[in-house]
């Protein structure tokens, strides 16, 4: 499977862009606190799709596809401690954020069935 295929990969590298596009707007003290975590954890969710496929087996797959789903479940925390610091309204990356989860989790599902077919 070719991750440049996947609808969730294209739409995790577009929550990229966005989020780097939502966090210039925050205060430079910032800049090497919640910006760079939110930025390496939208970063990690393509990057960890896009190992996964790359890997032979299905078990390695949904390992890295577990990984992205962490760094989703990261991005979001940190979208919501920056709202609450009044940094950003962030309900469209959140809204971004629950569609990459549900393309995810089916993904997940899809591996997990054909690992089951190919053990029996």
């Amino acid at each position: 499977m070719n991750h440049k295929d996947l609808d969730v990969w294209k739409k995790s590298i577009a929550l990229v862009t966005d989020v780097y596009s939502e966090t210039n707007c925050f205060p430079n003290e910032e800049k090497f606190g919640i910006v760079n975590q939110m930025r390496r954890a939208a970063v990690s969710i393509p990057s960890n799709i896009a190992e996964g496929c790359a890997r032979t087996s299905d078990k390695e797959a949904l390992r890295f596809l577990d990984i992205a789903s962490g760094s989703l479940a990261e991005l979001e925390t940190q979208l919501i401690i920056s709202q609450q610091l009044g940094y950003i309204e962030p309900q469209k990356l959140i809204d971004q954020i629950q569609t990459i989860g549900q393309m995810l989790s089916g993904l997940k599902r899809h591996l997990k069935q054909k690992a089951d077919c190919i053990n029996y």
